[in-house]
């Protein structure tokens, strides 16, 4: 930016309107390239705020949930108004045993389901278990009403995508039960609350187990449309996904994993996917390859291995350098200590991201005392133009707010 700061200065002096504009457009460039640069990741830091340290959800969202123009953040059985974080009730709460227990509240959502201005929580339980939505009583008192979506949801890593593109976020899971893997469509028009199912795979051989780990939505073989993927392999989206059985292609993408991340990490034009551990140690990308004959396969490459039990992963532009970072963390006690790991500090980390043939990915803490459940929120939560990130596991709920 020095280079052009004597150009500016004797532009500016006794200058003309047109003079002036080209002052402006030096000031222009090079505020686009210090954007483009982001923050040093040591300037990057966190303040960090502790909800509560009891046991009341794997998961947590966040959402506007009395329509203050404040972002709250939601958790199980509880809500916290931001943005002193003061603790309301939702739902009737439930003692869980971090050591020793689960919860029934693996992973959160928020969606204004009937679509009356109010924010809704979703609230998926344990592998096997219902999912429902909750509507929120428009600043009533007392626990929101409980909606039943399906009795039977499974999948270690369940997500949330706009599926058939109309703006609305639909759910992506297996039926244990019914031994398929579907998605349902939220409801469409305002005042509807049915959620559609609609079958993706009826094979019961394929991710179908209610524990089954690894889950993903996104482009594998770039033809603009989003697949689903699971580590043995991905189902091919169309124009049209409400169809039934989608074309299944096998590929190896590793072991047991969480969040399955679709990202051309490489620059090659090819997606690869991104996933991570989650009970063991490792983080990894897979790199795509495209053989002669159209076949896709992957090759692995290690990201970290400094900790375990990353049970979930989000992508977010963590120092504003305009590439996307990877946030992960332990699952603290996912399995109550049975895990490789499982003692060792339940670390927060943030991946910086530098892409290329020989793609980095440079590890910032930013906690070792809180860790991730089965998802986190990686969201600008008090509107200052930086990301944050929320999490809530067996070591309670946390929000780390991104300094400035």
């Amino acid at each position: 930016m020095k280079k052009h700061t004597a150009v500016i200065t004797k532009l500016i002096r006794g200058a003309t309107h047109q003079v002036l504009l080209s002052a402006m457009l030096l000031l222009a460039i090079d505020t686009v390239d210090v954007l483009a640069q982001g923050r040093k990741a040591d300037k990057v830091s966190f303040k960090k705020q502790v909800l509560t340290t009891t046991f009341i959800s794997e998961g947590v969202a966040v959402g506007d949930v009395n329509n203050d123009g404040v972002v709250d953040i939601v958790a199980g059985a509880y809500y916290f108004l931001g943005p002193d974080w003061e603790q309301h009730e939702l739902a009737p709460p439930m003692a869980f045993k971090a050591n020793g227990g689960y919860s029934n509240s693996f992973v959160n959502y928020m969606l204004d389901v009937n679509q009356d201005g109010w924010l809704d929580f979703i609230r998926l339980d344990e592998p096997g278990k219902e999912v429902a939505w909750y509507e929120n009583p428009q600043g009533k008192s007392g626990h929101w009403r409980k909606h039943l979506i399906h009795e039977h949801q499974g999948n270690e890593t369940p997500i949330s995508a706009d599926v058939n593109g109309d703006g609305r976020l639909d759910l992506i899971f297996n039926d244990p039960v019914a031994q398929q893997m579907v998605w349902f469509k939220a409801p469409v028009k305002k005042g509807e609350t049915a959620w559609t199912k609609f079958v993706i795979s009826e094979d019961p051989n394929i991710g179908t187990h209610k524990y089954t780990h690894g889950l993903g939505y996104g482009d594998i073989n770039g033809d603009g449309y989003n697949d689903v993927i699971i580590k043995e392999g991905w189902w091919q989206g169309s124009k049209n996904p409400e169809q039934e059985n989608w074309k299944f292609h096998p590929v190896n993408l590793g072991e047991d994993c969480a969040h399955m991340i679709v990202l051309d990490v490489n620059k090659d034009k090819l997606n690869d996917v991104i996933t991570s551990s989650a009970h063991k140690y490792g983080i990894w990308w897979h790199e795509q390859f495209k053989g002669k004959d159209g076949r896709i396969s992957y090759k692995q490459h290690e990201i970290s291995t400094e900790f375990s039990q990353t049970h979930a992963l989000e992508l977010a532009d963590i120092n504003g350098d305009g590439r996307p970072d990877l946030v992960t963390g332990k699952r603290y006690f996912a399995h109550n200590g049975g895990d490789p790991g499982a003692k060792e500090p339940a670390v927060l980390y943030w991946f910086e991201f530098k892409p290329g043939k020989k793609p980095k990915w440079i590890p910032h803490q930013i906690d070792d005392d809180s860790g991730v459940g089965i998802h986190l929120v990686v969201e600008d939560v008090n509107k200052d133009g930086l990301p944050d990130v929320v999490v809530g596991n067996k070591k309670g709920v946390h929000y780390f707010e991104q300094m400035k």
